[in-house]
């Protein structure tokens, strides 16, 4: 037994060190890495783990990094793309709603009332992707390398709402121009802020309400200030895209290249998915005390969830205003894609005229 146990280990032993040989083809380099906000678990538990270790560790130590978030440099997010574009740093990561100011197009993957699950959220996303692809090569001459969402982009009010008609009036912050498109319809008073700045806000009365992920809102402690959370009707997802500098990446070796879009597809992008699943839901009991948290204390927002009517009045918003304003704002092109990506995955058409 003991001789079967030894040659088992001798056998794991052979397939590491195989491995690691296998990875010491890739050429000694070092790459620059800015991510997302730093003090969200999307950064701290997914990001920085997989750019700051599994890289170093599965290339065998030929690849070295350096990796900080945008907010640690004192960069608000919309930024990121445009400096990756000027070789400020190799790989990049922002919610590409921040970035609709330099590229509208973004927006189209991510409009409120498209996607009311994640499952839903994630099709779409792969739909976009060729789409996307072509967007950033053109924006800002990067390579796209990964998509993933944030968890389910709710709506956080320090006001008694019960449904989207109580929302009219409120000053509400945004997290990107499409957000603020489905709002305005409902008579909302859409400002852009932040994230970090939300919390003192609602605190002070300066905003209303807000829109944010449920678990990077219960991070926040925007539980702590806010009384109410609508819940159902997702305003988006803020799908965090990664990219490269395009010079930088076209003058990566092949093998470097196969190697981190592999990582990156099995053990980013993946985990990312399913995590986002079970952070929805963990984020909801977080923040309302209805379920098990294990961030920390539960909060004790009142929840406050879609009714029927809000869903068709949702969807009619959708069709009849942001779609169309969307349309508005960029080529034709970009619009006939839709139709032939997203559009065909939910069943709608914008007018390409």
């Amino acid at each position: 037994m003991r001789s079967k146990g030894i040659a088992a280990v001798a056998m794991l032993a052979g397939f590491i060190s195989q491995a690691a040989l296998a990875q010491q083809g890739l050429p000694e380099q070092e790459l620059s890495y800015v991510g997302s906000v730093g003090g969200l678990a999307q950064y701290k538990e997914r990001e920085r783990p997989f750019w700051a270790e599994k890289i170093p560790s599965a290339s065998g130590g030929s690849i070295k990094t350096k990796v900080v978030s945008y907010d640690q440099m004192g960069l608000n997010g919309s930024e990121v793309y445009r400096l990756l574009q000027r070789g400020m740093f190799n790989i990049g990561s922002t919610v590409a709603d921040y970035t609709v100011q330099d590229a509208p197009e973004l927006e189209g993957m991510d409009i409120p009332g498209l996607a009311l699950d994640v499952d839903e959220a994630h099709e779409l996303s792969e739909a976009f992707r060729p789409v996307l692809k072509d967007i950033m090569e053109q924006r800002f001459g990067a390579k796209l390398l990964a998509i993933a969402p944030y968890p389910a982009q709710l709506i956080f009010c320090k006001a008694e709402i019960k449904g989207l008609e109580d929302l009219k009036g409120k000053r509400t912050r945004v997290s990107g121009r499409s957000n603020a498109d489905f709002l305005k319809a409902l008579g909302v008073e859409a400002i852009t802020m932040p994230f970090g700045e939300v919390a003192g806000a609602l605190e002070r009365g300066v905003i209303d309400c807000s829109v944010s992920g449920t678990l990077p809102g219960y991070s926040a402690g925007w539980h702590e200030v806010a009384t109410h959370l609508y819940y159902g009707l997702p305003l988006g997802w803020d799908y965090i895209v990664t990219a490269a500098n395009g010079k930088y990446w076209d003058k990566l070796d092949e093998k470097t290249q196969k190697f981190l879009l592999k990582e990156l597809a099995g053990n980013y992008e993946k985990p990312a998915w399913e995590t986002a699943k079970k952070e929805s839901v963990e984020g909801f009991a977080c923040l309302t005390g209805e379920g098990e948290c294990s961030q920390g204390t539960p909060g004790k927002m009142v929840l406050v969830r879609a009714s029927d009517q809000d869903l068709k009045r949702a969807r009619s918003i959708l069709q009849n205003s942001s779609l169309p304003a969307w349309a508005k704002r960029v080529d034709p092109v970009w619009v006939q894609r839709w139709n032939e990506t997203i559009g065909k995955v939910t069943g709608l058409s914008i007018d390409e005229s």
